[in-house]
């Protein structure tokens, strides 16, 4: 059985289908399938880039918030 993945709109990266952040451009996936479709309309209606880049201290945020340590009380089962 094929296992189904999350494809960025914003980047065609194929990231696991429980992904909250794009594993490439760090975009929100669950905001990014909502509103990417608009957020593009809006820079091609503005002429910008389609895909503006994402700054470096929030790829490396995100990469620490997904790889980064935990509080244990997190995991406590209820």
């Amino acid at each position: 059985m094929e296992e189904v993945q999350n494809i960025c709109p914003r980047c065609q990266t194929h990231n696991m289908l429980e992904a909250k952040n794009c594993q490439q451009c760090r975009v929100n996936l669950y905001w990014a399938h909502q509103h990417y479709a608009e957020l593009a309309t809006l820079r091609q209606d503005h002429q910008l880039a389609p895909n503006a880049p994402t700054a470096s201290f929030l790829l490396e945020t995100s990469r620490r918030i997904d790889t980064g340590p935990t509080a244990p009380w997190l995991h406590r089962k209820r």
